[in-house]
C-alpha cells in the first residue's frame, strides 16, 4: 500500500477527513451547513462539505454511501460511487437520498459519505469487427440464475 500526497483546503469548522483505523479504506466526510436540512422520503438535497482537493495526475476520489447511515437512516448516496476527477477544483459535494419512510435530518458535522482514493489507468480504445469468443459471451443481468 502506498501513501500519495493529496493537498485539501477545509473551509468548514470539521475536522478533516481520516482513516477510522488501519484497515480502513475509506476516509469519512461530513456535512458543512449553516442549518439542518431535512429530506423527506425518496428527496435528495446537495450537501456541501466545504472540502476542496488537489489530486494528483492517475488518480481519482470516489465518493460512496456510508453502510450505517444506509441501514440505520436509510440515507444513501445517489451516482454512487461519484467520481472526483484529478483536474476538478470545486468544493466537494455530495448527493444524498432518503430512501426511508420517514424524514431525516442532516446536521452540521455529520458524517455523510466517505471517499476513497484509488489510481487510474486509462484505456486505449481500438475498434474492431469482432471481440474474442468467451464461455459466457452475452450473458448478462441474471444469466447465473438465483442460486
Amino acid at each position: 500500500m502506498q501513501n500519495i500526497p493529496v493537498n485539501i483546503i477545509n473551509q468548514s469548522s470539521n475536522e478533516l477527513p481520516a482513516y477510522a483505523t488501519t484497515g480502513s479504506a475509506g476516509m469519512d466526510i461530513r456535512a458543512n451547513l449553516e442549518q439542518p436540512v431535512i429530506l423527506q422520503s425518496l428527496e435528495r438535497a446537495l450537501i456541501p462539505t466545504g472540502l476542496f482537493i488537489e489530486l494528483p495526475d492517475g488518480f481519482e476520489a470516489q465518493v460512496r454511501p456510508r453502510s450505517g447511515l444506509a441501514i440505520k437512516q436509510g440515507i444513501t448516496c445517489l451516482n454512487t460511487p461519484g467520481t472526483i476527477d484529478s483536474d476538478y477544483r470545486g468544493e466537494l459535494k455530495v448527493i444524498l437520498i432518503n430512501l426511508s419512510k420517514e424524514p431525516q435530518t442532516i446536521h452540521h458535522g455529520d458524517r455523510i459519505a466517505q471517499i476513497i482514493i484509488a489510481s487510474l489507468h486509462k484505456a486505449d480504445l481500438t475498434l474492431v469487427t469482432q471481440l474474442n469468443v468467451t464461455k459466457r459471451g452475452e450473458g448478462g443481468f441474471g444469466h447465473t440464475g438465483k442460486q
